[in-house]
């Protein structure tokens, strides 16, 4: 993913989780909302509880993978915020990235 991909700021990451479309998966939480912008951005979120930050960043860098492999998925108008649960603790890339691919095709986004 790219630095133009990625949804930076505070203010958009808290605005596309409160106003958007919101999907919840067994390792995933899904914030789709729609943009004028012709490419999709996205965020990644991860609490603390998930582990230290070299856990955290690590499955940060796997959902990075996954969107990577999969953006024909994803329409272009909206932004994405991907929140990761505590759940996806210990579980393979392949369970993760059907997971989320689930997700993203569960409500059409």
């Amino acid at each position: 993913m790219k630095r133009y991909e990625m949804v930076k700021s505070h203010e958009d990451f808290n605005n596309i989780i409160n106003n958007g479309q919101k999907l919840k998966g067994k390792y995933f939480l899904l914030f789709a909302y729609p943009k004028n912008e012709k490419r999709c951005k996205f965020g990644i979120g991860v609490g603390k509880s998930l582990g230290n930050a070299v856990v955290r960043n690590k499955y940060k860098r796997i959902v990075r993978n996954i969107i990577d492999t999969n953006k024909f998925l994803f329409k272009n108008n909206y932004n994405y915020i991907i929140i990761i649960k505590k759940e996806a603790l210990g579980v393979k890339y392949q369970e993760l990235e059907s997971s989320l691919k689930n997700l993203i095709r569960k409500d059409n986004l």
